[in-house]
C-alpha cells in the first residue's frame, strides 16, 4: 500500500509517565517505535522527530526537534516545516496499534477542503496525535507555539476537520508500563 503523504512519527518526549524511554520498549519482541513505523512503511518520505544519534530506522530520515521538550505541537511544526507532500501523516511512538488500514482510512476520509483528518476515540473525542495534516497548516501551528501553545488539542485545530468514527481499536495509547503490561496480556489472550 502506497500513499501520497509524508509520515512522521514524534518521539523525542521525555515519558515521564512510562518511567524509562517507551519508544524502545518491547512489544511482541519489537520496540514500540517499529510498531508505529510499520504502519507508515507505505509513505513516500518518511520523517523521524528525534534527538540526533537516539534512534535509527531504516528509510526513515531523522529530524531533531527544533524547539526540545516544548511538546507534540512543536512536534507537528517541525515535520510540517520537513515534509515535501500536500498531506503528513504524524504520529507518536506510543500508539502500537496503528495499522496501514487506520492510514488508509483517514486517508479516504479526505475532502478537497480539509485542513485536518482525525479520528475520533470509543468516548468520540478527536484523538489528533494520531491524524492526517495539511501542510498548510504550518504557519497556524508556529503562531500558536509562538503565542505559548504546546499541546496539540481540539482547540488547536482548524475549523476544516474532518472526524473518522470507528477506529478506537488502533488508538490504545501506552503512556504508562501498565498500559504496556494491559496490551502484552491482551495480545497473549488472543494467541
Amino acid at each position: 500500500m502506497s500513499w501520497d503523504f509524508t509520515a512522521a512519527i514524534t518521539a523525542g518526549g521525555r515519558s515521564s509517565r512510562f518511567g524509562s524511554d517507551k519508544a524502545l520498549a518491547l512489544l511482541r519482541g519489537q520496540p514500540l517505535l517499529h510498531h508505529v513505523a510499520a504502519s507508515l512503511q507505505g509513505c513516500p518520505e518518511r520523517l523521524l522527530i528525534a534527538p540526533a544519534g537516539k534512534y535509527r530506522l531504516d528509510g526513515w530520515e531523522v529530524v531533531p526537534d527544533t524547539r526540545p521538550s516544548e511538546g507534540p505541537l512543536a512536534g507537528l511544526e517541525v515535520a510540517l516545516s520537513h515534509s515535501s507532500t500536500g498531506w503528513l501523516a504524524f504520529t507518536g511512538v506510543d500508539l502500537p496499534g496503528l495499522t496501514p488500514d487506520f492510514w488508509a482510512t483517514l486517508a479516504l476520509a479526505r475532502t478537497p477542503d480539509a485542513l485536518a483528518v482525525l479520528p475520533l476515540d470509543a468516548e468520540g473525542r478527536p484523538q489528533p496525535l494520531a491524524g492526517l495534516y495539511r501542510r498548510e497548516l504550518l504557519e497556524r501551528v508556529t503562531e500558536l507555539l509562538e503565542a505559548g501553545e504546546r499541546r496539540l488539542k481540539l482547540a488547536a485545530l482548524p475549523e476544516k476537520t474532518v472526524l473518522v468514527p470507528g477506529l478506537s481499536p488502533a488508538l490504545r495509547n501506552v503512556n504508562t508500563l501498565g498500559d504496556l503490561a494491559m496490551l502484552i496480556a491482551n495480545a497473549e489472550l488472543k494467541t
